[in-house]
């Protein structure tokens, strides 16, 4: 396992991966030693790229580890386009189970991806800010960031 770290204004981001993707994008309190491999340095890239504005979607590969489920869903919050928000339940939609919300909850709680697999996307129905791992202040910052929120 490579790893590697970047200092955002939100903090330490971790980045995890192996020789074919990033299985972990998480924020820590802090800096680790660098494990370098270029997969886990082409991620720092992106997210820097990301951070000054350059980038508003990541080619790095990922290859996150989880339930089918978890999957299916990190899969669906990849469609969600920067600047833009989903609710939990046009995800339940989207993955054909609508009746689904709260496991659709569960599974952005254990997306280890953040940032790239954006859960940060994904807000209430009534359009208030619920539950995000890093925070709802980072929640509310990555939004203003993209400009979803002013």
């Amino acid at each position: 396992m490579y790893q590697a770290y970047y200092k955002s204004e939100l903090g330490w981001i971790e980045v995890k991966g192996d020789e074919t993707g990033i299985s972990s994008v998480l924020f820590v309190e802090q800096k680790q030693e660098d494990i370098p491999h270029p997969i886990v340095e082409r991620c720092v890239m992106e997210l820097d790229e990301y951070f000054h504005k350059k980038r508003t979607e990541f080619t790095v590969p990922l290859r996150a580890k989880g339930t089918p489920f978890q999957k299916q869903v990190w899969n669906a919050l990849c469609s969600v386009p920067y600047g833009k928000s989903a609710s939990y339940l046009d995800m339940a939609e989207k993955i054909g189970n609508p009746r689904a919300v709260r496991a659709i909850g569960g599974a952005n709680s254990r997306n280890p991806i953040s940032i790239i697999v954006p859960c940060h996307r994904i807000i209430g129905k009534s359009g208030k800010l619920v539950g995000y791992e890093g925070g709802l202040w980072r929640k509310e910052w990555l939004l203003k960031h993209e400009g979803f929120l002013r």
